[in-house]
């Protein structure tokens, strides 16, 4: 098969990733073989390629195929799978494979296992013509939307549901959004599904347009933003989606007394303990709210933004992402 593959870490400006011929996965008797057809392209996989994340193991071997959201067509399901038949679509999320064991497996949070595998970081992922994934970990692919569309359903889709539920924001209230990239335009659709009052924050023009498009109640800039909160009001909740320190500064600075703030990107903040701010962190999802979302999908409750691209341009995507020109997503499609 065809694969972009990362040989070494390296800046996204020196094209690390390699368009090559790869070995086809062979599928266990408990797994099952998929033909991509889209893969989304994450900031994370720009963390990866780039070796940002070597201080805890990431990428966990060399070389290896990045990339964790993804939808194709199965091509082969092994002799202990249920739920799949040869010619389905089917989705996979950066949740790879866990133990089924611990106490978090066993209380719907093995999104938390101490031995999870996670696609694209610790195995080969979904830049590539074909992947096997065990199937207890495996999705059913909406129909109803474009495979580049569907592909972000399983990262930024499922990130976004579970940030906005444990977010806890409620019906009237009012919750900031730093970072209206993959992410963050899903989570402005999963606040207004709450109730919320949206205020979509980003440096670009495009981004907040898309907010507005997407049902934002308000859109600023970070240089705006106070004189708009001086007219409407700190939010209860803030939400925080982009990698920037700044951004992270900002959104503590703002948030109401006594408020909540989501954390869901790295960052050391400085805190005002004298506000009395909850602090909430939130990674990834569950196999249940993974299939929430997919319900979401189905039933055209959900607006996906995403461009796709060819798999050979795997470089020229994160290069892109890390230069903050991409709206939405974009899509690698083989």
């Amino acid at each position: 098969m065809k694969a972009q593959v990362l040989h070494r870490t390296d800046l996204i400006e020196n094209k690390p990733l390699q368009l090559e011929n790869y070995l086809d996965p062979v599928p266990n008797e408990n797994e099952i073989l998929i033909r991509v057809k889209a893969c989304g392209v994450c900031h994370s996989n720009l963390h990866v390629v780039e070796g940002d994340w070597r201080w805890f193991g990431i990428p966990a071997k060399l070389p290896i195929i990045p990339g964790h959201e993804l939808v194709g067509i199965v091509e082969e399901v092994g002799q202990r799978t249920t739920g799949f038949d040869v010619g389905q679509m089917a989705g996979v999320q950066s949740l790879y494979d866990t133990c089924g064991r611990c106490e978090y497996c066993l209380t719907g949070r093995e999104h938390l296992c101490m031995t999870q595998q996670v696609a694209g970081e610790t195995v080969d992922g979904g830049f590539a013509e074909l992947i096997k994934v065990p199937w207890q970990h495996a999705y059913a692919a909406p129909d109803n939307m474009k495979v580049e569309e569907a592909a972000p359903l399983y990262c930024p889709g499922v990130t976004a549901y579970r940030a906005i539920k444990r977010s806890g924001v409620r019906f009237g209230q009012k919750i900031a959004i730093f970072g209206i990239g993959g992410v963050g335009h899903l989570s402005v659709q999963f606040a207004k599904m709450a109730g919320a009052e949206v205020i979509a924050v980003d440096t670009g023009q495009a981004q907040l347009a898309m907010a507005r498009e997407l049902g934002a109640d308000h859109t600023a800039r970070p240089d705006e933003l106070e004189n708009l909160l001086s007219k409407i009001g700190r939010p209860e909740v803030v939400a925080i989606h982009v990698p920037s320190q700044k951004a992270i500064d900002q959104a503590y600075a703002i948030v109401k007394r006594g408020g909540t703030i989501l954390q869901c990107v790295f960052g050391r903040p400085l805190i005002n303990f004298a506000e009395e701010p909850t602090i909430i962190t939130s990674l990834i999802g569950t196999r249940n709210e993974m299939n929430d979302v997919i319900g979401l999908a189905i039933k055209g409750k959900i607006t996906v933004k995403s461009k796709p691209c060819s798999l050979s341009e795997a470089n020229e995507a994160l290069l892109k992402l890390k230069k903050g020109e991409v709206v939405g997503r974009l899509a690698l499609l083989p």
